[in-house]
């Protein structure tokens, strides 16, 4: 179905773009995927009324044709008293406005409805429509739904505002890296079913690429998801075209409909490693002005997206904050766009940016690091960031970010050794495990000179894998880290982007412990499996040394990464977070394949961590 159809998605953004024969394709591929997503909102348990339950008459009055809400509905940016309301609607072949009505109510059957009023889909929004609705009570679920003036009705959708002050616990779901061409989107089909009551996607909610098969995710394409349009996307229907592609998908506006989203982008909701000044993944000569295409992809997902707008005069500026009761307050970071300096690795460097990077860190004569004043984000967001974690009174500080926070420092002689021959990778693993496991048993004193050598930093440094990653940044992540320590709150950073699983603690230069990191693994995108790594996370955590050490072994920091305490490096799928004053407790999610359309489910790791009286106790693993 897909394959047929996903050219004429351009259609329902654009009718200038059909060709001919595309109309009747589409409409009847609407028909179906709407009685789909029906089906499926019903299955789990969201009402689907077509008509009744009052309301105002709509603002706009149009032909008898009724709109089609082909790609369901979804609400985000909740506070304690509003929530943002996304549909889109379109009559078939018509470029005109389509005057909805939307409604609130406490109830499935609309019997009692607490807001209601009207607004437009009109072709220059794309014919998205979304709405901010004010008045509503804290911590309380409401079920939601759009309507056009014949009485076509959309999938009704359940939302909820933020906790008042005393609430008792949080649930969220934590996605990112949901690439189309890769697999099925089966995270959002498990999450959607489960009691989360809210959920945060860290970014690549799209992906850029092209359909070309040399392009990332696009080499084992199942069940013929095939991306459009076929090009990397550039234009202002390009951007709109993928982003209805991806809302096409039922997993994904199951989820949409099943709670509010709390969402921030990444690079390839723009391109491939963006910065403020440019993208490894935009090319001036073909793809013309950065700005421009920054600008638009922008303009894009704020229509596309249930996002609340902050500044209509300055689309790139999304990082906000939510307050959680007392629990926690979050603060969504844009660590890509909005203030990044290039990356160390975007140079064309032989060794991929390391000695770009050793320069920048190295003090120079003055004790001064060249690289002090390198940013991922800008100064008045960092601000930002600083002065809202000291306001908060919340138990918890939780930061959304796009990339791993952790120091991910790998050993210089595994790096080495897999960059000279990869052969000789793994003997140098175990090498550098080995010593830690004599050091742990037996002490230091049990380790061999060459032993006492890969575990010294000076003789064997510690380099970090991803410059793209807050490892390329070190210096304003470490003025972040001591602000958090400074102020004595209890950081625990969320993260996406790596496509894998990992629990991280946040240290200081100094190995001082300031907070933790949660950091999910991808919806669909494939991680370090994709180059032949999928069995590196034992190594990375050091639970491959169980079977000397015993369970002894599991989030000591006896792997290859001092700081990862538990990592995963194959599996795809979701995190799942439960938030209470006294703890915050990490389920990681996985899905038996993304390739296949059935899946089942399994949680490979649950971490909890405990609050105390001036910070945090040690992480129990189950």
């Amino acid at each position: 179905m897909f394959k047929k159809v996903t050219p004429d998605l351009r259609m329902a953004i654009d009718p200038r773009e059909a060709v001919n024969g595309g109309r009747r394709d589409f409409l009847d591929f609407l028909v179906k995927s709407s009685s789909s997503a029906v089906a499926l909102a019903a299955a789990g348990s969201l009402a689907a009324c077509g008509g009744g339950g009052g309301g105002e008459a709509p603002a706009v009055s149009t032909a008898a044709t009724p709109a089609v809400f082909a790609f369901g509905v979804a609400s985000g940016d909740p506070l304690a008293d509003r929530v943002v309301l996304w549909s889109h609607a379109k009559i078939p072949n018509s470029t005109a406005d389509v005057g909805l009505t939307w409604q609130v109510a406490s109830d499935a059957a609309f019997a009692n409805i607490i807001r209601t009023g009207n607004l437009t889909a009109s072709e220059a929004s794309s014919f998205t429509a979304k709405v901010d609705v004010t008045g509503l009570t804290a911590g309380a679920s409401y079920f939601y739904r759009f309507r056009d003036a014949t009485g076509a009705t959309s999938t009704v959708g359940t939302t909820r505002t933020l906790p008042a002050s005393n609430a008792a616990s949080v649930k969220f779901a934590v996605f990112s890296c949901s690439l189309y061409s890769e697999g099925f989107f089966h995270a959002y089909d498990a999450a959607a079913k489960s009691d989360a009551q809210y959920a945060l996607h860290l970014g690549d909610y799209i992906y850029e690429y092209g359909a070309d098969p040399k392009q990332y995710g696009n080499t084992s394409i199942p069940g013929n998801r095939i991306t459009s349009p076929a090009n990397d996307i550039v234009t202002m229907n390009d951007y709109r075209t993928r982003h209805a592609l991806y809302k096409s998908d039922l997993n994904l506006q199951a989820a949409h409909a099943k709670m509010p989203w709390i969402t921030i982008w990444d690079d390839h909701e723009f391109a491939n490693n963006g910065y403020v000044n440019g993208a490894e993944n935009h090319k001036s000569a073909t793809q013309g002005d950065w700005v421009t295409r920054k600008n638009i992809a922008a303009r894009v997902y704020h229509e596309w997206m249930p996002i609340r707008t902050i500044d209509a005069n300055n689309l790139l500026k999304i990082y906000r904050r939510f307050d959680f009761g007392n629990i926690f307050t979050l603060h969504m970071l844009d660590t890509r766009i909005e203030g990044r300096d290039r990356q160390y690795d975007d140079y064309g460097d032989a060794d991929q940016g390391i000695g770009r990077y050793l320069a920048g860190v190295t003090p120079n004569a003055a004790g001064i690091r060249p690289d002090a004043s390198r940013q991922m984000i800008s100064s008045e967001q960092q601000n930002w960031l600083t002065t809202g974690m000291a306001a908060s009174t919340a138990t918890w500080q939780v930061v959304g970010n796009q990339t791993l926070m952790a120091r991910m420092w790998f050993p210089g002689s595994v790096l080495s050794a897999f960059a000279s021959n990869p052969a000789a990778g793994p003997a140098a693993i175990t090498a550098f495990l080995t010593a830690k496991a004599t050091r742990a048993a037996a002490g230091a004193a049990a380790l061999t000179p060459v032993q006492a050598g890969l575990l010294n930093p000076a003789s064997n440094p510690r380099l970090p894998y991803n410059l793209d990653a807050w490892d390329g940044y070190p210096a304003q992540r470490e003025s972040i880290l001591q602000s958090a320590k400074s102020q004595g709150k209890r950081l625990v950073t969320l993260s996406g982007d790596s496509h894998d699983g990992w629990f991280n603690n946040l240290t200081t230069l100094t190995g001082e412990k300031v907070g933790v990191e949660f950091a999910g693994t991808s919806v669909t995108s494939t991680g370090f499996e994709g180059v032949g790594l999928g069995t590196l996370g034992s190594s990375i955590d050091g639970s491959a040394l169980v079977p000397q050490l015993g369970n002894s072994a599991v989030g000591a920091g006896l792997g290859l990464i001092d700081d990862v305490a538990y990592s995963d490096t194959s599996q795809r799928g979701y995190l799942l977070m439960t938030v209470t004053t006294a703890a915050v407790k990490g389920e990681y999610v996985y899905t038996s394949s993304v390739k296949q359309p059935s899946y089942t489910q399994a949680v490979g790791r649950t971490i909890t961590v405990p609050a105390t009286a001036t910070g945090t106790a040690a992480p129990t693993f189950a």
